[in-house]
């Protein structure tokens, strides 16, 4: 049987570069897979549903080896119980050199193996470089002044007076919180907000 696996990271994204791919090589409609998740992990439960299918001599397509995975060690791992567990060949489409039915002897594994994990780093690579230019954009917007998240509600109109009287010490916290309304936790991070404007 000939299988193929589409995935693609947000439910936005389309799949139809990969289907197209994949209908080149004449796999049925039946045996098509799509998960529409981040390739982190292999909890997919289409790519899940697809493994228990193979069986021993199976076939499966990919378009590249990011489709399959984004973590090094997972890709290596997963690749090793499909092709020996499972006993099924793989073909990478866009790497003619990860063709498992090509050079089943030992010089032909090797290469295969070495291909496979360079590739599988600079997919994990690539995905470590993403979250490290998020993070980045993500602090130099902050240093901007941009705020994320929801905005905060608006204080009671009661919050200055229990504020005041809480700092000076006449109530408790608990007790400043209940006359707000609030949760004591929401009260204590509402105040270490509220102290920096109190001193502007």
């Amino acid at each position: 049987m000939i299988y193929g696996y589409i995935r693609v990271s947000t439910r936005d994204q389309n799949e139809d570069r990969q289907l197209i791919a994949l209908r080149e090589q004449k796999v049925a409609e039946d045996n098509l897979f799509v998960d529409k998740q981040s390739g982190k992990d292999f909890q997919r439960p289409q790519y899940r549903r697809m493994v228990r299918k193979l069986k021993k001599d199976d076939l499966l397509y990919i378009k590249s080896i990011d489709r399959l995975g984004r973590n090094y060690g997972e890709i290596l791992e997963q690749w090793r119980v499909l092709t020996k567990e499972k006993g099924i060949d793989i073909v990478v489409l866009d790497m003619p050199l990860l063709d498992t039915r090509r050079g089943k002897d030992l010089v032909g594994t090797f290469l295969s193996d070495i291909v496979l994990q360079v590739l599988s780093f600079v997919a994990e690579n690539e995905r470590a470089n993403i979250r490290q230019r998020q993070a980045e954009g993500i602090a130099a917007a902050k240093a901007r002044g941009v705020r994320f998240g929801r905005p905060p509600r608006p204080l009671p109109d009661g919050y200055h007076s229990a504020y005041q009287r809480w700092k000076a010490g006449a109530i408790t916290g608990t007790a400043a919180a209940k006359e707000c309304g609030m949760a004591l936790a929401t009260f204590r991070y509402r105040a270490e907000l509220y102290e920096p404007a109190e001193t502007t």
